[in-house]
């Protein structure tokens, strides 16, 4: 009678074993063998981390095994069960793995197929297209896109601080540190301009071309700020001026969840300069959108009090750029519609769906506890920050029009702010970075489209990756034309362009703006999460008692420095970039392309080190050692 040789490797994880009942039955083109128990005498099955083999004998021999059942029944009580994978060895010595990766939770059973990965064009059995079928057909129930965006959005700490110094009392000091260098030159002008290209928000800047109307800048005003000789529009033509624009704040509403404190927001444009040292500094805040008396331009040149609480408007209105717009919509969200749309219309036997499950490991778990613990009524944003209680829904649905395809993809968006080019902004390392990291993800998903898809019309005929596409395009961005989403991909050249989006925005882009936080926001008057005076309104009045009073109360400055600790943490069992212990590829072809990467991400990883040797200011974000393969914080 032919016997098979099934191998069970439990997870090493805690509370991966289990205690249940374990069956298992083969199916082959011959034929599906009977449901057999896995179990061996006077031996605990199935423990944390263990590697289980056991002989299944069949009464006939059962053709090539194209899938296999796993049953979990309770022994005793719920006792979930994490299984790596399953490899079978033939009667004719043949091996065949089955990935899994994991839980499989209450009585339930799942179907496997072997690790090979298929597109729908070469499954040609009946029992292999309904398999793969029937996955997403279970999926779909399961993950829905509805209302993912918009619809689905402490009296005894209002004393304020009594200065500046006073905000050391809840300030986790650290020696040698980014945060620790922020504290002590929070208030200088080269550490203002620096945070725009290196700080935790260095998506915003972008060269000016032209002065706007609404910000009437001249050059009588900033002529000390100048260093070439040349007029503020000469300038500009050069180059050397740069402009952040806050108009998304500009009719946002300000936290009222909290009577006892009145909260205020501003809608500020900034504007620097690129000295003759190529340091990137602010000549001039306006705080408001409108021109006018009550809304002044403030100026270097101005009263030292004056100038820092305009510039600390500014930091907080990145602050709430920041937390809303770059890191929870552009990351998080964009990061849930990707994973969401790969679980409905990629089955686990698409090449496609081994490529970007590690991208998507604990997205959907995290965002959950998000809108559970964060950004809900009661949550954190309203705790702490003066756009809670609405004002970040908001802001989400404003800036919901400037989300485009072409600004995810990484060169072309800083390209389009006009800060391409390294000679003229040499000091910019999130793009230095953030371009090679993205070559090197474009390149092993190039690799990989090479093995499965041989031409353009593969790509076109894959049914399974048009209607991934389409998800995204339809529920994600809510089929709006302008958004540049593509509807359907056509060639091997954009796929590799589209995959390089989702692994690069899951992963590089959020760790750029995710762990950057305590480093850049520890310090409270650097990232005020919420102000509680409303911005000035004429020059030579300020005093630091007023910044001080203006700053956020104790409690909120506490709720604020826990957050940001909490969101730079990295996780116990974090899998950085190029790590991939889930072996959901088993082809060697897609193991060398994976070396291949690793390969190049090790490279990337010692030139940035190498760059930051001596740095008081190093910039690492982007190394790909501290890059996380999916958003899970």
């Amino acid at each position: 009678m032919p016997s098979y040789t099934v191998t069970v490797a439990t997870g090493s994880q805690w509370f991966a074993g289990t205690d249940d009942y374990v069956y298992l039955s083969l199916e082959g083109a011959a034929g599906c063998s009977e449901r057999h128990l896995l179990d061996k005498p006077f031996y605990n099955d199935f423990e944390r981390g263990a590697v289980d083999s056991y002989d299944v004998t069949v009464e006939e021999d059962l053709g090539e095994i194209q899938l296999i059942k796993i049953e979990k029944r309770k022994y005793w009580y719920q006792d979930d069960w994490y299984l790596k994978y399953i490899t079978v060895k033939t009667p004719l010595g043949d091996y065949l793995e089955f990935p899994c990766y994991r839980w499989i939770t209450d009585e339930k059973e799942i179907v496997l197929r072997d690790g090979r990965a298929k597109l729908p064009r070469d499954d040609k059995t009946q029992i292999l297209k309904q398999h793969r079928r029937k996955e997403l057909e279970d999926r779909q129930k399961m993950y829905r896109m509805e209302n993912l965006y918009i619809n689905r959005f402490m009296h005894m700490f209002q004393s304020s601080w009594s200065d500046f110094a006073d905000f050391e009392k809840i300030f986790v000091r650290i020696s040698n540190t980014i945060s620790e260098y922020v504290m002590q030159h929070w208030k200088e002008d080269f550490m203002f301009g620096y945070q725009f290209l290196n700080g935790c928000n260095p998506v915003l800047i972008r060269r000016c071309t032209e002065i706007p109307k609404k910000f009437p800048v001249t050059t009588a005003m900033v002529e000390c700020s100048l260093e070439r000789n040349l007029t503020l529009e000469e300038e500009v033509k050069q180059g050397n001026v740069f402009i952040v624009d806050y108009e998304l704040l500009d009719g946002v509403d300000a936290n009222k969840t909290d009577p006892c404190t009145i909260q205020y927001l501003a809608a500020p444009i900034c504007l620097l300069y690129k000295n003759l040292e190529n340091k990137i500094l602010p000549i001039a805040i306006q705080l408001g959108q409108k021109p006018g008396p009550e809304n002044p331009i403030f100026l270097p040149s101005d009263a030292m009090y004056d100038w820092l609480l305009a510039k600390i408007w500014v930091r907080s209105s990145d602050f709430h750029i920041h937390q809303t717009v770059t890191h929870l919509l552009r990351t998080h969200l964009v990061s849930e519609v990707f994973s969401i749309a790969m679980f409905r219309q990629l089955p686990a036997v698409h090449p496609l769906f081994k490529l970007l499950v590690p991208h998507m490991r604990f997205t959907i778990a995290i965002n959950t506890k998000a809108r559970e613990q964060l950004i809900c009524e009661c949550g954190l944003f309203d705790k702490a920050n003066a756009t809670g209680g609405g004002g970040h829904v908001q802001m989400v649905q404003k800036a919901m029009k400037d989300l485009t395809y072409s600004s995810l993809c990484f060169p072309e968006e800083i390209k389009a702010k006009g800060m391409d080019s390294q000679e003229d902004i040499p000091y910019y390392y999130y793009r230095d970075d953030g371009i090679k990291v993205w070559e090197a993800v474009k390149s092993f998903a190039e690799d990989v489209i090479r093995i499965y898809y041989e031409n353009d019309e593969v790509v076109c005929e894959d049914v399974e990756l048009q209607a991934f596409v389409k998800d995204i395009y339809v529920y994600g961005m809510r089929g709006v034309k302008a958004s540049g989403f593509p509807k359907m991909i056509k060639t091997r050249e954009k796929l590799a362009e589209y995959l390089t989006v989702v692994m690069f925005t899951t992963s590089a882009q959020h760790a750029a703006v995710n762990f950057g936080q305590y480093d850049w926001c520890s310090w409270i008057p650097n990232a005020p999460p919420t102000m509680r005076c409303p911005p000035p309104t004429e020059k030579g009045t300020v005093t630091i008692e007023q910044i001080v009073e203006s700053l956020p109360d104790r409690g909120r400055s506490c709720w604020h420095l826990g957050a940001v600790w909490a969101l730079s943490q990295f996780q116990d069992n974090e899998l950085f970039l190029g790590m991939y212990p889930d072996e959901h590829f088993v082809e060697k072809p897609v193991k060398e392309a994976m070396a291949k990467f690793r390969k190049n991400l090790d490279e990337i990883v010692s030139t940035i080190t190498e760059r930051n040797k001596n740095k008081k200011l190093p910039y690492y974000y982007l190394s790909p050692d501290r890059i996380p393969n999916s958003v899970a914080v």
